[in-house]
C-alpha cells in the first residue's frame, strides 16, 4: 500500500504524528507539505492529494486541516473519490467497509494525537473490498 499525505499549516503536528504510525506500519508513502507555517489555502493541497490517489500512484490519502470538512469537501469534487473525515473508531471503519473511501480527513482542531494515530492505525488495517456494492455504484452514478 502506498498513502498520500498533505496538510495545511495548521496541522503539521498531527501530520508528522500520523507519519510516524505510517512509518511503524513500514508503509510506503510520499508527504506532500506542508512544512511550514507560511499560510497555504487547503484546497490546494486536498487537489495535490488527491490527484496522486486518483491517478493511481497512490492507494490511499490523509489529508489534515483544522476541522477536516473542508478537505473532505474538496477531495470529494474529484471523480472517483470518496473521502470521509473521520474523528471516531465506527466513522473511520465505515469509511471503508460500507463507503469504499480512498482519502480520510482529520482535523487538528477537533481531535488529539493518540486518538488520532489509533483511528489511522484501524484505517490503514481494513482492506478495500468495494464497501456497499450497490450503494458506491449509486455514488459513482451522481458523478455522471
Amino acid at each position: 500500500m502506498k498513502i498520500a499525505i498533505g496538510c495545511d499549516e495548521i496541522a503539521i503536528e498531527l501530520k508528522n504524528s500520523l507519519i510516524e504510525v505510517i512509518e511503524e506500519k513500514s508503509t510506503e508513502y510520499k508527504d506532500f507539505g506542508v512544512y511550514n507555517r507560511t499560510p497555504i489555502d487547503y484546497p490546494d493541497k486536498a487537489a495535490e492529494v488527491t490527484e496522486a490517489v486518483q491517478s493511481g500512484n497512490f492507494d490511499r490519502g490523509i489529508l489534515i486541516c483544522g476541522t477536516g470538512i473542508g478537505m473532505a469537501i474538496a477531495a470529494n469534487k474529484f471523480k472517483g473519490v470518496r473521502a470521509a473525515c473521520c474523528h471516531d473508531i465506527y466513522s473511520t471503519q465505515r469509511s471503508i467497509l460500507s463507503n469504499d473511501c480512498q482519502i480520510i480527513t482529520m482535523g487538528s482542531l477537533i481531535i488529539g494525537k493518540n486518538k488520532a494515530q489509533e483511528l489511522l492505525k484501524i484505517w490503514l488495517d481494513i482492506e478495500q473490498t468495494g464497501g456497499t456494492v450497490k450503494k458506491v455504484k449509486k455514488i459513482e452514478e451522481l458523478e455522471k
